[in-house]
């Protein structure tokens, strides 16, 4: 299938998510009503029960970003628009963390052609920071409340492993090697911000909402992806170390 991805186009479709994002992190934080915090009598695609938020998130990136392409979303699954390309949204990455409160959250944005990434954007909607890399152009980081400077301390003493509450064999060996890690609880943010940490390992079902954004920012360190879990790390060691002790342990 032929394509053309205008300059015009790119632009626009990078200012669009970030639009996108505004919208939603406003709402979230100056508008957001109780309602939006029950649950609704929706099953969204990936099969749980969707917040009223969850159908209001979606609502604001199709309105969006409907124009550019076919969507495939979490909640509503897929909406043909006969485009040529294919734009992978995850309206709110940890509502479980966004319904507790806890200040971990976000969405995740991938656009696709010829079942090719070429655009990842992933904002943690409780900070504003907004990292994505587009078109294969540097990774870029900035917050959309632009009061906030960026951090620029890189290091860690830590990795992130998302779900290791199902994996206890797993979580006292990498303890015994004295491997430090947090699980925080939202894919999309952790796997995208894998420049910052040791290491970021998620285990169990794999789904393209939770990885598609995230594996592009990070196509320029190491990425091992199996049909059982996904490891990115800055360190080709730790990826070596963590891939055996999996291999190891039958995970």
């Amino acid at each position: 299938m032929s394509y053309t991805i205008t300059d015009v186009y790119k632009k626009n479709f990078i200012n669009s998510v970030i639009e996108a994002n505004k919208e939603l992190y406003n709402y979230i934080h100056f508008n957001l009503k109780q309602e939006d915090l029950e649950y609704s009598n929706t099953i969204g695609h990936g099969g749980d029960n969707s917040l009223n938020i969850d159908l209001i998130a979606e609502e604001i990136f199709i309105k969006h970003l409907k124009e550019y392409g076919n969507i495939y979303s979490e909640e509503c699954g897929y909406l043909d628009f006969n485009a040529d390309f294919e734009i992978i949204i995850d309206p709110i990455d940890g509502s479980d963390n966004f319904y507790s409160n806890l200040e971990y959250y976000g969405s995740s944005v991938a656009l696709k052609v010829n079942n090719k990434t070429i655009a990842g954007f992933v904002c943690n909607l409780a900070t504003s920071l907004m990292i994505y890399r587009a078109f294969d152009e540097e990774k870029k980081e900035f917050f959309l409340d632009d009061k906030k400077v960026i951090s620029r301390v890189t290091n860690s003493k830590f990795g992130i492993f998302e779900r290791s509450y199902q994996y206890p064999e797993l979580v006292s060996l990498l303890k015994r090697e004295k491997l430090k890690f947090r699980a925080l609880g939202a894919a999309a943010l952790s796997l995208s911000s894998a420049h910052r940490f040791d290491f970021v390992l998620f285990l169990g079902e794999i789904r393209e909402f939770d990885i598609a954004a995230s594996l592009y920012i990070c196509k320029d360190i190491f990425i091992y992806k199996s049909d059982k879990y996904l490891l990115i790390s800055k360190n080709k060691h730790k990826i070596d170390l963590i891939k055996e002790f999996i291999k190891n342990n039958r995970l």
